[in-house]
């Protein structure tokens, strides 16, 4: 019984040392970003329960508040997008995704103009542009 409590606090250890709690500092230096879509159209976000729309100009980031408007740079194209909701993926985080675009703001974003929605993340530059 012992045992079992002790792995499960450590597991409770390891996964609240998992979630980041601050911003990355804003740099020029690209971060990568990748997107959600139709596959998750109508589902609940994490800021209100607001159902989730891919046309929306809107992110999914653990680091910064709801609310936050992000100025997202994509060489020459630029974007201004609100945190509504918690992501990327945790396995995407692992592989250095930083923020989790609209399908749109992607599409907006992407450097495949024929392919917006090309399968991989591409990289970004994020500033903070407007704090709740």
């Amino acid at each position: 019984m012992k045992r079992h409590i002790a792995l499960l606090l450590l597991g409770a250890c390891m996964a609240s040392a998992a979630v980041p709690t601050r911003p990355p500092e804003a740099r020029q230096e690209p971060v990568l970003a990748s997107f959600y879509g139709e596959e998750c159209r109508g589902l609940p976000m994490a800021d209100r329960g607001r159902p989730f729309e891919p046309e929306a100009l809107t992110c999914a980031s653990w680091f910064y508040d709801f609310g936050t408007v992000l100025e997202v740079r994509c060489g020459a194209r630029t974007v201004l997008v609100v945190v509504t909701d918690r992501g990327p993926a945790w396995r995407l985080v692992k592989k250095g995704v930083v923020i989790d675009l609209s399908a749109h703001a992607f599409a907006l974003l992407s450097p495949d103009r024929k392919h917006p929605l090309r399968p991989g993340p591409i990289p970004v530059s994020i500033r903070p542009f407007h704090h709740p």
